[in-house]
């Protein structure tokens, strides 16, 4: 008997806490927020924010500020792969793989093709997030499934940022899938809850949750 497939959202909330992969299930709470759709949108707009003076760049929904934006770009058109990050011929390209199921926020042509994520956050100092880190992988097995052929990295982008990172489909990084598939496969019931977590603070969901969290302070040993 197959096995059902798995969002490609639900890997990514399990990877960062399967407790809030329950929650966001019970409530049907999957739709992102209309600010996360205005964000995304700033992917597509790569080429045209290159060209914008700063009162216009002043109107988007940026991170930071105008200046900091076009330099980000600017380096951004010194990758091999930025006419296909600024015009993909893919856009919000749904991918049904073997374990996984989703939608790829670009697919740019190559040999081999690659997925993108869109993330409507701020990066990480170097390198993409756990929970995106897992859904790039899963994205790129994705992909690899209905193309019949090898994917050996997915991109993550931070358009608020305008900055690029890649995910390669390493053994670490695809036991880290593997694992947050089988928490996802195997929960039954209301996950335990993680405790002391600095995460817990930015769930939705810590109210609902119940999870004490300490104070900064108290994490500090102030």
């Amino acid at each position: 008997m197959s096995r059902p497939s798995t969002p490609f959202s639900h890997l990514a909330r399990a990877a960062y806490c399967p407790r809030q992969l329950y929650y966001a299930e019970k409530y049907d709470d999957h739709a992102p927020p209309p600010e996360v759709e205005a964000v995304r949108e700033l992917a597509f707009r790569y080429d045209e924010s290159l060209a914008a003076d700063d009162a216009e760049l002043a109107g988007l929904p940026l991170a930071v500020d105008p200046e900091t934006y076009r330099a980000n770009l600017e380096r951004l058109t010194e990758r091999d792969d930025w006419a296909a990050l600024a015009d993909p011929t893919g856009r919000e390209v749904f991918l049904r793989g073997r374990d996984c199921h989703g939608i790829a926020h670009k697919v740019l042509d190559g040999d081999p093709p690659t997925p993108t994520l869109v993330s409507p956050g701020d990066p990480p100092e170097r390198g993409v997030w756990k929970p995106q880190r897992v859904r790039a992988v899963a994205v790129a097995k994705a992909l690899a499934w209905e193309r019949e052929r090898e994917i050996p990295r997915a991109l993550v982008e931070y358009p608020a940022h305008g900055v690029v990172r890649t995910v390669r489909v390493t053994t670490r990084n695809a036991g880290a899938y593997r694992r947050t598939l089988w928490t996802v496969r195997r929960t039954e019931g209301v996950p335990p809850r993680v405790r002391d977590s600095t995460k817990c603070a930015a769930c939705e969901y810590r109210t609902t949750c119940g999870t004490k969290t300490r104070s900064l302070k108290t994490l500090l040993g102030l």
